[in-house]
Formats: C-alpha cells, structure tokens, sequence
C-alpha cells in the first residue's frame, strides 16, 4: 500500500515538473472550446424595431443579429488589435459631458473562453465611443 502512494506521489510530481500540457491540435481544440455565443438586449433606441433581444455565433456565424458576419467580423479585429470590447470604461478617464440618448444594450455570453456580462449606454463622451466601436455588433443606437 506504502508502494502505490509512493508511486501516485512520484506520478503526480513528474507531471506537475512537465509543465502545462500544449494545446490541441485545432480540430480537437475547437470541438471542445466554449463557443462564441452572445446575446444582445436593446433597449431605448428610439426605433422600436431595434428594442429587442439578438442572438450572436461566431465561428460559425449565426443566429438573429441582423448584421451577424459583420459582427463577429468586427470583434476578430478587436481582438487582433489586443482590445477587450467589453471592458468598461476606466474610472480614471475622462470623458466630455455630452449625451448620447437613452439607448442600452446589455451583453451576455461566452466570447472566446470567457464569460461576458457587459453594459453599454450613452451618457457621456466616452460611454458613446465605446458604443460606436462594436458597431455593428450593437446597433446604432442614436435616439
């Protein structure tokens, strides 16, 4: 019983010097990744027809966004470029007293690997830049 313990020990030692394991071979990876799905709520745009829930895939593309390759088009660059699109404004930015309207959006889902609960408005400078740079991923939500 000493032997098996002593071996279990040494086993996980071993694997845990190896390191990390390496990532799988892309085929594999991709069946077993989250895949990108998010869901858009509108709210107060002031065009009725974009006050409504949209579905969003990426890799495959689909679902019901209405400019859905666009979309997921528009977060690869963002993502090239090194950017989160859904990290908040920082706190220590500062942003002109300018107001976009009353649209919302909220975001939520899985964006590649990870959870996304992000909230979008346009109430000052920075909230709408914010804003314009998912377009069109968020509708324009001018009012």
């Amino acid at each position: 019983m000493l032997r098996l313990a002593a071996f279990a020990v040494t086993s996980a030692l071993a694997a845990a010097a190896a390191g990390p394991l390496p990532p799988l071979p892309e085929p594999l990876g991709g069946l077993l990744s989250t895949p990108d799905r998010l869901t858009i709520t509108m709210a107060n745009t002031g065009n009725r027809h974009l006050d409504r829930e949209y579905q969003l895939e990426c890799d495959p593309v689909g679902g019901n966004h209405p400019s859905a390759e666009q979309a997921c088009a528009k977060l690869d660059r963002l993502a090239a470029e090194g950017k989160d699109p859904f990290a908040p404004v920082s706190k220590r930015q500062i942003c002109s007293e300018q107001y976009g309207g009353p649209a919302t959006a909220e975001i939520t889902g899985t964006w590649r690997g990870r959870t996304v609960d992000a909230r979008f408005r346009r109430t000052d400078g920075c909230e709408i830049s914010r804003w314009k740079e998912l377009e069109p991923l968020l509708p324009p939500g001018r009012s």
